[in-house]
């Protein structure tokens, strides 16, 4: 049985927790083609991906994120295979449970849509939610712990993730978006983050944060920590900062940054009062190792 919400809130509120990391840039490690949908392999490659997330826990994190970033039938239908949303999104939750044991937390991934909402797009809030419903309550029923909304950029779509998910399962929802550095942190659709945050808390969501910076410093991470903090007032925070900021080698995004470098800020985020620590792109199982022995 999936734990509930008191429990995960409840360990949250004695200690911070270690979030995992980037799950993306370890199955292109491991052969994942670019444009593949890495999905798939939960099913296809079920040893690789329960491998990654057996890593991370071993590595120390609290956290294990199922491999559903991808889940809605929108963005698996780009691949061709809307209609194994029901299978590919309950394969990914077993796996990281598995990981996870009786003790860690499952949190059952969503991304982004992967298109607009109207008026940009054409897509409605009605026919949006009829797909984050679908994705999350096949999550929820597989033993996700929480619901995890990440990378998002319209606060819209947000909400309406949020709503789904609260019509969906019983579970905590954590919502985060992407920021960048405009002079003042921003997202894609150029939401502040005072906006976007609180819009998301307003939504019903239980912790809220950011992870996946476009091109951020450490310096800036702490820097978003502190405001984000500052808007969420009591609701906890989470921060999953990439491995530093991207660069491209031979045509390939490439990031950086050293595990004892990632450490390195793990000191400064909880000093912000941030809750939930992780890593996002480019982070790797030494990264969240390297932050457990600071955490």
């Amino acid at each position: 049985m999936p734990l509930m919400k008191s429990d995960l809130l409840a360990a949250l509120s004695s200690r911070p927790l270690l979030c995992d990391g980037a799950m993306g840039t370890q199955l292109f490690a491991a052969g994942l083609g670019s444009g593949d949908c890495g999905m798939l392999w939960n099913v296809e490659r079920a040893d690789v991906v329960r491998g990654v997330h057996a890593a991370y826990r071993n590595a120390g994190c609290d956290l294990i994120t199922s491999n559903t970033f991808g889940g809605t039938t929108f963005e698996l239908g780009k691949h061709g295979f809307a209609d194994r949303a029901a299978e590919l999104n309950p394969a990914g939750v077993r796996l990281a449970r598995e990981a996870a044991g009786a003790t860690g937390f499952v949190l059952g991934d969503v991304g982004p849509f992967g298109d607009f909402l109207e008026p940009l797009g054409d897509t409605t809030e009605e026919e949006l939610d009829t797909m984050f419903r679908a994705q999350i309550s096949a999550l929820a029923k597989s033993g996700a712990d929480a619901i995890l909304i990440e990378t998002m950029s319209d606060p819209a779509e947000m909400e309406v993730a949020i709503a789904a998910a609260k019509a969906a399962a019983s579970l905590p929802i954590v919502a985060t978006y992407a920021f960048e550095n405009r002079d003042i942190f921003r997202t894609m659709m150029g939401t502040s983050v005072e906006e976007a945050i609180q819009r998301a808390i307003a939504a019903g969501a239980h912790i809220v944060g950011a992870n996946c910076g476009v091109e951020l410093s450490f310096e800036e991470y702490i820097a978003l920590a502190r405001e984000l903090v500052h808007v969420a007032g009591d609701v906890p925070v989470i921060l999953q900062p990439n491995a530093g900021s991207p660069v491209i080698v031979n045509g390939a995004t490439v990031y950086n940054a050293t595990p004892e470098e990632m450490a390195q800020v793990v000191q400064s985020l909880l000093d912000t009062g941030v809750r939930i620590i992780g890593g996002c792109c480019g982070t790797s199982p030494a990264h969240l190792a390297a932050m457990r022995a600071k955490l």
